[in-house]
């Protein structure tokens, strides 16, 4: 997959979530899940648009582990909306649930591949250029 292609099923995941949260019902539990599992949704595809444009190694996987964590969260709200039944039950949210794991274990991989990258990169320091 593209870094193109996933910015754009990131894009669609917030549109789909914003989508789904259109549905919670308009009390205190459905405004509070909808804006924490919207703003998450919403930072997934942000800051891998961000991530994208890192300018170094380390701030790339900065950015990563930044979207890897609002994944996560989504996919937690997400497993709340369902659990609480703020959504129903023919609504898209078991769908929403496998892309938001989906998600996590592609950014997670992802992280993992630039750290293990980035250490292969870094010049090895031998015993006699350390004590120098």
């Amino acid at each position: 997959m593209t870094k193109y292609e996933l910015q754009a099923r990131t894009k669609k995941f917030n549109v789909d979530v914003t989508k789904l949260c259109s549905l919670f019902p308009k009390n205190a539990a459905g405004f509070e899940t909808a804006k924490q599992l919207i703003r998450s949704a919403g930072s997934v595809g942000a800051n891998y648009r961000a991530a994208c444009r890192g300018k170094s190694s380390a701030d790339f996987i900065y950015k990563i582990e930044v979207v890897l964590e609002e994944a996560d969260e989504s996919l937690y709200w997400l497993q709340v909306s369902k659990e609480a039944v703020l959504v129903p039950v023919d609504s898209d949210v078991d769908n929403l649930i496998n892309e938001a794991t989906e998600l996590v274990k592609i950014f997670n991989a992802t992280d993992l591949t630039a750290k293990k990258n980035r250490v292969e990169k870094e010049p090895k320091i031998t015993k006699s250029q350390n004590q120098k």
